[in-house]
């Protein structure tokens, strides 16, 4: 298990000159490994090495050889990615391109250390003062250690971006003592907690369509080559309001998890998710919405939190969840559009009525092999309790949140 902090050092023109050297060097090695793993078809580091290693030691001597082996891997790496995406039909061109450089670094090209870090050039090794973060000692504190290998990369204003990697044994999972499922959405999340259902709003209909406002009327009538069009588009965060919200939201969900002894239940999506979600849909405004909802990423985020605490995770289909009466076992029938209560359905059954989000939580229950009797529904229209975003993205457990909010069990 890893993690990875990026740190940035502003250094001067003379040490920054020795890494450019540095950088150039490495592409062309990493070039010439790229076209050998092609032209002999293997992507094994070991062969790579074998075969261009004598040449490229004669080619530049002044390098450090174990930058050839760095880059061998690298090489390896994304020979190795371009054959899996060959596979899934989703490479658009005939080899792998070197669009960005990384160097990577072994235990004998860089040395770490609080007051320093070292990186050996051609001409001596050079020395780094950064100035590290809060996550850097989040993980340095807590029982991380920092892993024999990084990377950098050069950027503008002599400016050196560095990846410092964390290693950490997985620790063993525990004894589930209850189960938490978790249905995710567009605009939310629910989960069920200690037996109440709770939805966690995201905003991320609100988020996709307010970029992509900006977006149309950053670009209408200009074209995107030109460079203060694209100075603006690059200002623009989504990515990252998304990928920060997602983070803690697997962090609440996890610590949750972790504090109660319980296993989280989620949905295992299909590869390409969206692709298939959009299948039928013909409206490109919801298309947009579901493309950039990114449920295989909420839930991959999850998953990867729950590594790092030991938390159990069980994968469950997610068919028909929302639309089949937990009871019964028949359908639930939504009303048409124009209701009031548009995610609130009748079991056509027992006339129980359940809301979208509650009704899947409990089938997830279910399919996980939960075989405790499941509440019948209430006669009376209802909505589970929301916790605003601006709420729940403080760091806080999740049922001190709920306390404080004085949410009570909802009948289902």
């Amino acid at each position: 298990m890893q993690r990875t902090v990026k740190l940035r050092v502003k250094v001067s023109y003379e040490t920054y000159k020795k890494l450019k050297e540095v950088e150039e060097e490495y592409t062309e090695i990493l070039g010439d490994a790229i076209e050998y793993g092609l032209w002999n078809n293997t992507t094994s580091f070991t062969k790579i090495k074998a075969g261009i290693y004598k040449a490229e030691r004669e080619r530049h001597k002044g390098l450090p050889s174990h930058y050839i082996y760095t880059a061998c891997e690298d090489a390896s790496e994304r020979l190795d990615s371009f054959e899996k995406m060959k596979k899934r039909g989703r490479a658009y061109t005939d080899k792998p391109t070197i669009r960005r450089v990384t160097v990577h670094l072994d235990d004998h090209v860089w040395k770490f250390s609080l007051d320093k870090i070292t990186i050996v050039t051609k001409h001596g090794r050079v020395s780094l003062s950064p100035l590290f973060p809060k996550i850097f000692w989040r993980y340095y504190n807590s029982g991380w250690s920092v892993a024999s290998e990084a990377r950098f990369k050069l950027l503008k204003g002599n400016v050196i971006e560095l990846y410092i990697v964390f290693k950490k044994d997985e620790p063993k999972p525990y004894t589930p003592q209850g189960y938490i499922p978790v249905d995710l959405n567009e605009n939310a999340i629910s989960l069920l907690v200690h037996g109440k259902p709770v939805l966690l709003e995201t905003m991320t209909k609100k988020t996709t369509l307010g970029y992509e406002y900006r977006r149309r009327k950053i670009t209408t009538g200009k074209s995107t080559k030109d460079r203060e069009t694209r100075r603006k588009l690059r200002k623009l965060r989504e990515r990252d309001k998304k990928v920060d919200v997602r983070r803690k939201l697997a962090r609440l969900v996890v610590m949750e998890a972790f504090e109660s002894r319980s296993v989280i239940i989620l949905e295992d999506l299909p590869k390409r998710a969206p692709e298939h979600m959009v299948k039928d849909v013909r409206d490109s405004q919801l298309r947009l919405r579901i493309y950039r909802s990114a449920f295989s990423s909420m839930k991959n985020a999850i998953i990867e939190k729950a590594r790092e605490f030991g938390v159990p995770v069980i994968l469950v289909n997610p068919a028909y969840t929302s639309s089949t009466c937990p009871v019964h076992g028949c359908n639930v029938l939504y009303p048409p559009n124009g209701s009031t209560a548009l995610r609130v359905g009748r079991c056509e059954k027992g006339g129980e009525l359940w809301h979208r989000d509650v009704v899947a939580l409990y089938n997830l229950l279910k399919r996980a092999g939960h075989v405790s009797p499941v509440p019948l529904g209430s006669k009376e229209p209802h909505d589970p309790p929301t916790v605003k975003l601006g709420r729940w993205l403080r760091a806080k457990p999740l049922h001190s949140i709920m306390n404080e909010d004085k949410m009570i069990e909802m009948r289902v």
